[in-house]
């Protein structure tokens, strides 16, 4: 898969000076200027605790870059283009290229309505809560960026939004599956087995090139916002099956098919946003295993419910504290595959809304099943026009031994990211 991102990269590059070169000679031609943009992120984070899996580093350096060349002619019609990339000194595997967006868009009206049409490589994000991207699943998880799991990959697909007064519809189409990636053996923050790529599966016999289909519909009422979704296909989220190879055991990605339900809304009301998220999933597996290491398929809902309160001029200043609290549930209970089976997260974050942006944030996420506890903090700035301070720290507090997170149980850490925009 990381080896055909090249021809992927050179393609969209190749459709793009081609277009410039059309431009380039012709009146009503994409213009043959082009906007660019992007940011140089220099980035290290210390691991404090000793490792709990061999081979594992205390420390990791490395840097990102990702730049953005934009283009757009007379008539509205553009090009976007976003290549990544990421070095990492401590973890090859974290070491990685990406093409996040590389798409043509068109658009055009029907009657009073308005359509659009992206073709390419994009990424699209679903949801409105804090604690994570439950409704979410057009693009594969770039899990080596954060252990968020907000970071995305470029996803091909057919984008078409047909938008008015009632709302949005969005359909997609989608092919060539990206595969999550994962910490390598040197890297924190990974299972306690390493993922092996080159031992991935599928369900379907078209394994990456399934067409996979997904649909949405957004629309607000009065103070309410609703998003109403659908996808069916390849599964994003992998099931890491334990495998014996080359005399060790390893974790082999296999990808189900599945059928998602999915409800995305938020009411807001004065200083109040009050928010849920909810998904039916059919076709995955759980974490049960039988005594023949199979993992059991179940079907099974989720949601995460809170609200956001935002405290306007706190201590008669021009900053702003925003106060969160948010419930996950996932209905497999202990068998869940992820890491919020029945969690409480509260969030309080500061913006002082001066020049330099400053914010600064605080955050425990409780299990209500365990006894496991994650405090994280957050700090952020800009030091002048071009660069900016991301600092961060995040504990691990008595992580249960049946938590899906106890592998990461002494990967506490502090983070200082410096970023150079442009």
């Amino acid at each position: 898969m990381i080896a055909r991102f090249p021809v992927l990269l050179a393609a969209s590059l190749w459709m793009l000076l081609s277009v410039l070169g059309a431009g380039a000679h012709a009146d009503n031609g994409i213009a043959d200027e082009i906007e660019l943009s992007g940011r140089l992120s220099m980035e290290t984070r210390l691991y404090p605790k000793s490792s709990a899996h061999p081979g594992q580093r205390s420390h990791a350096s490395g840097l990102a870059v990702e730049a953005t060349a934009y283009m757009e002619d007379d008539e509205g019609r553009s090009i976007t283009v976003t290549p990544f990339y990421r070095y990492d000194a401590g973890d090859p595997d974290r070491t990685h290229a990406d093409l996040r967006e590389a798409f043509v868009l068109l658009y055009g009206d029907i009657g009073e309505d308005e359509w659009e049409l992206r073709l390419g490589v994009d990424r699209v994000f679903w949801g409105v809560v804090e604690s994570r991207s439950l409704v979410d699943i057009v693009n594969q998880t770039d899990l080596v960026e954060h252990p968020d799991e907000k970071t995305k990959l470029g996803q091909p697909m057919v984008h078409f939004t047909w938008s008015g007064d009632w709302g949005a519809l969005e359909l997609f189409g989608l092919t060539w599956h990206r595969e999550r990636t994962f910490p390598g053996r040197r890297g924190r923050l990974r299972p306690g087995l390493v993922v092996d790529h080159g031992l991935t599966s599928y369900e379907s016999g078209a394994e990456e090139w399934h067409l996979d289909l997904a649909a949405r519909y957004g629309g607000s009422f009065g103070p309410v916002d609703v998003g109403l979704s659908v996808f069916d296909g390849t599964s994003r989220e992998p099931t890491l099956l334990p495998t014996l190879a080359d005399s060790e055991f390893v974790l082999a990605p296999y990808y189900e098919q599945i059928t998602q339900f999915g409800l995305d809304t938020q009411l807001t009301t004065g200083p109040w946003l009050l928010k849920l998220e909810a998904i039916h999933r059919a076709g995955l597996q759980n974490r049960r295993l039988d005594q023949y290491l199979k993992y059991e398929e179940e079907d099974y809902a989720a949601f995460v419910a809170g609200g956001e309160y935002t405290i306007y001029a706190v201590w008669d200043s021009d900053a702003d504290l925003s106060l969160i609290g948010e419930w996950t549930r996932d209905g497999r209970g202990r068998w869940a595959t992820n890491a919020f089976e029945n969690d409480i997260l509260l969030v309080a974050r500061l913006g002082l809304n001066d020049e330099q942006s400053t914010e600064f944030t605080i955050s425990v996420l409780e299990s209500l099943s365990s006894s496991s506890r994650v405090l994280s903090t957050e700090f952020k700035r800009r030091l002048s026009e071009n660069w900016f301070l991301h600092l961060e720290a995040s504990a691990y507090v008595g992580i249960d031994e049946d938590d899906v997170v106890y592998d990461v149980r002494r990967d506490s850490y502090i983070g200082v990211n410096l970023d150079y925009g442009f």
